[in-house]
């Protein structure tokens, strides 16, 4: 199953984030007076949409002006680590004329921040925040592909979650399931599971010398 170009989820996926954003979801929930809330408790909410939709949610209200800023002060002292071998893939990627494409549900920001403390230099970003609906809906995906002038078949997206199985699927995309990270359900259908990060290499039709972003 050949494709064009690689996308990649975020959390889970290239980057180990599994306690450092729930985490600061956590505290932010609790410096704006709402809820006590676990870790786990927000994992399970990701799938409500991109950070600020989340942050209301998991506070049971409608966020007033400013209040977001708290989560980003949160995040922006956590400390969240690539994958082992992640960096080094990207880098043979963008080596071998292929771009750095990520499609996120966090927040465009969030994701920028995250990223950018990773080491991550990314060519084309999609956070979630940018799209109508968020996963298992592939909007994200096909907003990727537009912006790497491919069309969506063309992609394979690598994900640990389901739900981003589902997006790909929902765009007849490869779905690619990062069997790394914490989110990875065995029993999720895919169409290729990958042990290790070098294996989304072997996706691409011409290795890592394939097409560039301008198709």
């Amino acid at each position: 199953m050949p494709v064009r170009h690689l996308v990649w989820d975020m959390d889970g996926t290239l980057l180990d984030s599994g306690v450092a954003v729930p985490v600061s979801f956590v505290a932010a929930v609790r410096r704006l007076g709402g809820p006590q809330l676990r870790p786990e408790d927000v994992v399970a909410s990701y799938a409500r949409g991109p950070s600020d939709v989340l942050l209301a949610h998991l506070l049971g209200r409608d966020l007033a002006p400013g209040e977001s800023e708290v989560y980003y002060e949160e995040l922006s002292g956590a400390t969240v680590l690539p994958y082992p071998g992640v960096l080094d893939v990207l880098g043979a990627l963008r080596a071998g004329g292929q771009p750095v494409a990520v499609f996120t549900g966090a927040s465009h920001r969030a994701a920028s921040m995250l990223l950018a403390g990773a080491g991550i230099r990314t060519d084309v970003l999609v956070g979630g925040d940018e799209i109508e609906r968020p996963k298992p809906a592939g909007d994200g995906l096909l907003l990727a592909a537009h912006r790497l002038s491919v069309a969506a078949a063309d992609l394979a997206y690598i994900g640990d979650a389901p739900n981003d199985l589902r997006a790909a699927r929902a765009v007849r995309a490869v779905s690619a399931a990062a069997g790394w990270g914490h989110q990875y359900d065995s029993s999720a259908p895919a169409d290729v599971t990958l042990a290790a990060p070098r294996d989304a290499l072997t996706l691409l039709a011409d290795g890592i010398a394939g097409t560039s972003a301008a198709g």
